[in-house]
């Protein structure tokens, strides 16, 4: 079982960058799609961007294309989310989150197509 743990987040101005990590611990990590998830206080929790197992197919949620960057890399068990033009907008616990089934051959985009969670990382973006 593949189990996610974030870290990157913090307190940034309107307009800078931040760069989130998951570091995924065990060993069938290459063969799950990772998926980053946002979720604001009072909001449900929504998709913000995913990337297949075999590291192609970064597909992002309308609100952050073209400012975000998801990427992977097998031999570190780890998924990153590079995050531009942040605004305040985007304030949220970010998750990361492993696909339910392995080898899919697409990219999901519910939350309930994830499992694996992680605990979560605040970002804040002050205007």
């Amino acid at each position: 079982q593949v189990q996610p743990v974030e870290s990157g987040g913090g307190l940034v101005q309107a307009g800078g960058s931040l760069r989130l990590s998951c570091a995924a611990s065990g060993r069938t990590f290459t063969t799950y799609t990772m998926g980053w998830f946002r979720q604001a206080p009072g909001k449900e929790r929504e998709f913000v961007a995913a990337i297949h197992w075999n590291g192609g197919s970064p597909t992002y949620a309308d609100s952050v294309k073209g400012r975000f960057t998801i990427s992977r890399d097998n031999a570190k068990n780890s998924v990153y989310l590079q995050m531009n033009s942040l605004k305040p907008e985007d304030t949220a616990v970010y998750y990361c989150a492993t696909d339910t089934q392995f080898k899919r051959w697409y990219v999901p985009r519910r939350p309930a197509d994830f499992g694996s969670w992680g605990q979560g990382t605040q970002v804040t973006v002050s205007s």
